[in-house]
């Protein structure tokens, strides 16, 4: 890294570098998760009740990613640093957390889904 790029950092989003297995997985660089994801996840756990996390692992597409899903199956997914970030925040929370990959989503994110699309409104 050069000088003049110390200063240039605050105008492009962070990136994270692909995988160390990129050519193999075919990963690309994907934007890191930052304090505005952190901050809407906190916010909206604090003001939903019925709260579960599932966490998505990195994908070639996306980082490690945080789903919650709260007990009327509205939902929100952002970026997270890591999995056992992912876990730890659940648990500071006291919200259950699962892999996502394992256990899959939960039917109630689906019903809300198609309740939000016969009342025409766009996904979160």
């Amino acid at each position: 890294m050069g000088l003049m790029d110390r200063f240039r950092r605050g105008s492009k989003p962070r990136m994270r570098k692909p995988a160390r297995d990129a050519a193999r997985t075919g990963s690309t660089r994907v934007r890191a998760s930052d304090a505005v994801d952190r901050e809407h996840l906190s916010s909206w756990v604090s003001e939903r009740r019925g709260v579960e996390g599932f966490v998505e692992p990195r994908t070639a597409v996306s980082d490690v990613t945080l789903l919650l899903v709260a007990h009327d199956g509205e939902w929100t997914r952002r970026r997270v640093p890591s999995i056992e970030w992912a876990h730890d925040f659940c648990n500071r929370f006291q919200v259950p957390s699962y892999d996502a990959g394992l256990v899959g989503i939960p039917q109630r994110m689906r019903d809300y889904n198609s309740r939000m699309k016969k009342q025409g409104r766009k996904d979160p």
